[in-house]
C-alpha cells in the first residue's frame, strides 16, 4: 500500500496544496486547500477537522514568508432559523451551524486592476489579489449551501462567508459569527473599548470588554498585524473579544442578530500584515478594494476641502465666518446643533430655522463668495424626515450634511444608515456621519461619504501621546473628522501638534478651526500650512513611526509634498529622510512637536 503525504497541482496562477491535517483529535484527516498572495509572501491554509463525535469543524492559519502568522483558528457561525423553518416544516438548526459541510467544489481566481478614488490619500489604487472559494454543503441537509471566499493579497488576507440562494428561498437569522485570530504567545493589542475612548496597550488576556475595530496588534517577531472589518452594510457592526476557552486568541463578536435573505455575503474579515507599523496605513486603501465600486456616475459635485463651524448662531456671526474662510482658503462653513432647535427633540422641525439665522441669506452671500455650507441635523429629525430633507436641503443650495448621534451596530441601524448615505446621494448631498460610527470602506461605493467621526477627537481635548496611536488604529478604517483647533485654550498639546495633525490625519472634509472664532485671529504666519493644506493626495509615504511614541507621515499634491511629525506627551529628537523627495521638488512645510 502507498502512503500519499501530501499532493500538489496547479490551477490557473494559484498553488493549491491538499495534504493531510494532523491533529491528536482528529479522526479523519481533510485536505488542506492554500491560497497565495501574489508576491507570495502570504499563504492561507483551510482545511477541516472531525472530531471523536463525528462533528467536523473549520480551521484556517496563515504563514508570512514561510513562518506562522496567525496560527490553527476555527471559522464558523451560529444560525437559528426557527420562525422560517418551522413554516416549513425543516429542521431546525441552531448553534454550530457549520459542522458537518462537506466541500462540493473549488473555484480560483485572480484580479489585477487598478482604479482611481474620488477623494483618496493616493491618486491611484491597485486592487491585486488572488482569492479561492470554497463551496459547501450541509451534509445532513442538501437545501443549505454555503461557501467561504478567501483573498490574498500583498497587504494582507479577508475571508468572509457567502450563502448562495437558497431553492427554498429561506430567511438566514445568524445569531454569532465563531470566526478566530489566534496569535502567538507575547502579542500585544492596542485596545479601545468603544469608538472615543483612549487606547491602551494590553496583552491578550483580561480585556476590560470588547475592543473596537480596526485593532493594531504587536507580534513577539516584530510584525504589525490589524484586524479589521470591511463592507459592513447588510449586518451588525463586529468587534473583537478574547476568547473564553483558546488563550492568546481573539474572536469575532457581532453586535446582535443579522436577519439575511440569500443571496448574501458576511462583512470580510480583513488580516492585515506590516514589517514596519507604517504599512498598515500606507495599505489601508485595502479596506476599499473589499468594497464595491462607486454607483455615483457623476461625482463632479462631490468637492473635498476644509470647513469651519459657525460658533454663534446669528447672521452676522455667520457673516464673519463666511468672510474669515475665505481669507483663510476654507471652501465650507458648517451650522451645528441647534441652527434648528432643540435638536434632542422628535418635535423639531427640520425646515424651521431659528430665527437668528437668516439662512436664505446665508447660504447665498455664502455662494457668493464661493463657499459651500453644511447642516447638522440629529438623528431625531434624520430618522422622522430624511425621506424628504435631503430633497429639501438640495432645494436650498445645501452642499452637504453631518449627521450627528446616529445609533450604531445593530443589523437594523446599519441598513438605515446605509440607505441614507444612498438617499444623500441621490440629492448630490456630501456626508460627515458622527459619533460611535465608523467607515468599513464604503466610502469606494458611495464617495459622498466624504468622513465620519468614531475617534477622539478635540471634542474630548485628548493628549498628545493619543494622536500617536490613532493613525495606526482608527486611521486604518477610513477618513476620521477629529475637529482640529488652534486657539483654544482646553487644548492639551502644541498648536503645531494640530497643524502637523492636519497632514497625518486623513479627512476629504478636513475640520479647521472647531472651538475657535475668527475675532481670535490676527495673521498668524503660521496659518499657512493651513491656508496651503489640500485635503485629498496623489501620494501617500509613513517615513517613520511607532504606535503610541511619533510619527512622521508625508503627502503629496502635484508636486508638492506636506510633511507632519508629532510625537507622543514626551520630547524628542528625531531626523525625517528626505530622500523620497525627486530633485527639484520642494517640500512646504514640517513640524515637530509636542
Amino acid at each position: 500500500m502507498i502512503k500519499l503525504k501530501h499532493i500538489i497541482f496547479f490551477t490557473g496562477s494559484l498553488l493549491i496544496l491538499f495534504k493531510p491535517a494532523v491533529n491528536a483529535q482528529t479522526i479523519v484527516p481533510a485536505s488542506v486547500t492554500t491560497v497565495q498572495s501574489p508576491d507570495k509572501n502570504l499563504e492561507v491554509h483551510f482545511y477541516q477537522k472531525q472530531d471523536n463525535a463525528g462533528n467536523r469543524t473549520m480551521y484556517y492559519h496563515v504563514d508570512y514568508k514561510g513562518k506562522p502568522f496567525i496560527l490553527e483558528s476555527a471559522l464558523g457561525f451560529q444560525m437559528d432559523n426557527h420562525l422560517s423553518e418551522k413554516a416549513m416544516n425543516l429542521k431546525v438548526e441552531r448553534r454550530d451551524w457549520c459542522a458537518n459541510l462537506s466541500v462540493t467544489g473549488i473555484t480560483t481566481t485572480s484580479k489585477d486592476t487598478t482604479w482611481v478614488p474620488v477623494n483618496g490619500e493616493n491618486s491611484t489604487i491597485r486592487d491585486h489579489y488572488n482569492e479561492v472559494d470554497i463551496a459547501m454543503v450541509k451534509a445532513d441537509n442538501p437545501l443549505y449551501l454555503m461557501a467561504v471566499k478567501i483573498r490574498a493579497y500583498n497587504e494582507g488576507i479577508a475571508l468572509c462567508y457567502f450563502l448562495p440562494e437558497n431553492a427554498k428561498g429561506t430567511y438566514y437569522d445568524i445569531t454569532a459569527e465563531n470566526t478566530e485570530f489566534a496569535l502567538p504567545e507575547g502579542t500585544k493589542a492596542w485596545f479601545a473599548n468603544w469608538a472615543q475612548a483612549e487606547y491602551s496597550k494590553l496583552p491578550l488576556k483580561d480585556w476590560p470588554g470588547e475592543n473596537e475595530r480596526p485593532l493594531t496588534l504587536e507580534l513577539p517577531n516584530g510584525l504589525f498585524a490589524t484586524l479589521a472589518e470591511a463592507q459592513m452594510v447588510d449586518y451588525a457592526r463586529g468587534k473583537f473579544k478574547l476568547s473564553d476557552t483558546k488563550p492568546n486568541t481573539i474572536v469575532t463578536s457581532m453586535f446582535g442578530e443579522a436577519q439575511l435573505t440569500s443571496p448574501v455575503s458576511t462583512p470580510w474579515r480583513v488580516i492585515m500584515v506590516g514589517e514596519r507599523a507604517g504599512d498598515l496605513i500606507e495599505h489601508n486603501y485595502l479596506m476599499l478594494n473589499l468594497n464595491e465600486p462607486s454607483k455615483i456616475k457623476n461625482t463632479s459635485w462631490i468637492k473635498p476641502g476644509k470647513i469651519m463651524r459657525v460658533i454663534n448662531l446669528n447672521t452676522a456671526a455667520a457673516h464673519d465666518v463666511i468672510d474669515f474662510a475665505v481669507k483663510q482658503n476654507l471652501q465650507y462653513i458648517l451650522f451645528d446643533f441647534g441652527w434648528y432647535g432643540n435638536g434632542y427633540s422628535v418635535k423639531s422641525d427640520i425646515t424651521k430655522v431659528i430665527p437668528q439665522l437668516d439662512m436664505p441669506g446665508i447660504i447665498k452671500y455664502a455662494g457668493e463668495k464661493g463657499i459651500g455650507v453644511w447642516l447638522y441635523v440629529n438623528q431625531q429629525a434624520l430618522y422622522l424626515q430624511s425621506d424628504s430633507l435631503y430633497s429639501i436641503f438640495k432645494k436650498w443650495g445645501v452642499k452637504g450634511v453631518k449627521m450627528g448621534f446616529v445609533q450604531v451596530g445593530s443589523h437594523r441601524w446599519t441598513t438605515w444608515l446605509e440607505k441614507n448615505i444612498q438617499k444623500a446621494a441621490e440629492n448630490e448631498l456630501m456626508l460627515d456621519i458622527h459619533d460611535e460610527w465608523r467607515p468599513t470602506g464604503e466610502q469606494r461605493t458611495w464617495p459622498n461619504l466624504m468622513t465620519a467621526e468614531g475617534v477622539r477627537g478635540n471634542e474630548e481635548m485628548p493628549f498628545a501621546t493619543n494622536n500617536t496611536v490613532l493613525p495606526f488604529t482608527r486611521l486604518i478604517a477610513g477618513p476620521a473628522d477629529a475637529t482640529f483647533c488652534y486657539m483654544d485654550k482646553r487644548i492639551k498639546t502644541t498648536h503645531a501638534h494640530q497643524l502637523a495633525l492636519s497632514a497625518i490625519f486623513f479627512g476629504p472634509i478636513q475640520t479647521l478651526y472647531w472651538y475657535d472664532t475668527p475675532s481670535q485671529y490676527h495673521d498668524e504666519p503660521e496659518l499657512e500650512f493651513w491656508r496651503k493644506l489640500p485635503t485629498t493626495w496623489d501620494e501617500t509615504k509613513v517615513l517613520q513611526g511607532v504606535p503610541g511614541e511619533y510619527i512622521t507621515t508625508a503627502r503629496r499634491k502635484g508636486q508638492d509634498w506636506f510633511v507632519g511629525t508629532v510625537t507622543n506627551n514626551d520630547a524628542r529628537t528625531l531626523k525625517i529622510d528626505m530622500s523620497f523627495l525627486q530633485k527639484g521638488k520642494k517640500i512646504y512645510g514640517h513640524y515637530l512637536c509636542r
